[in-house]
């Protein structure tokens, strides 16, 4: 059975290994993911299968934008849905606080990755050229439209 909840303080360590794990030198480290976690301005989701987290989330709204900025999930347990999971998560959230959009960036040689986020309906914005450090990988930034633009009533 999968679940998705917020994840603790006490799942960060937990966290950081999967990013090292998973993103190598450009991972983020335990410090910045503590640092930001504690801030408390994103949000972090952890998704459970069994009871065990497999994979996780962090997200942010500024008022203008849905922010996705990272997600992940463990390599055993890739192929099985859980990134469409996690990323349903993210959409729900964003079209429950009205966010006009939704953003993210994903290293152009995602294959899997940008597939998922282009069957949610992301597009292709821009390239971010040597993103990700230090391995220099460029990054592909990604839009889709929820309400769109409306005015601020006066």
């Amino acid at each position: 059975m999968t679940a998705i909840r917020d994840l603790t303080e006490a799942d960060l360590p937990w966290m950081a290994e999967v990013e090292r794990e998973l993103f190598g030198a450009s991972a983020w480290s335990r410090d910045l993911i503590t640092e930001d976690f504690r801030y408390g301005l994103t949000r972090y989701r952890g998704l459970e299968v069994d009871g065990a987290l497999a994979g996780y989330a962090v997200y942010g709204f500024d008022g203008d934008a849905f922010h996705l900025m990272n997600l992940a999930v463990v390599s055993a347990m890739r192929g099985r849905g859980l990134g469409r999971a996690l990323v349903e998560d993210f959409m729900a959230e964003a079209r429950r606080l009205g966010a006009p959009d939704a953003w993210l960036e994903v290293a152009v040689t995602n294959q899997v990755a940008l597939a998922l986020y282009r069957s949610y309906g992301f597009e292709d914005v821009r390239v971010r050229r040597k993103y990700y450090q230090p391995e220099g990988v460029d990054a592909l930034v990604m839009r889709a439209q929820l309400t769109g633009y409306r005015p601020a009533q006066a």
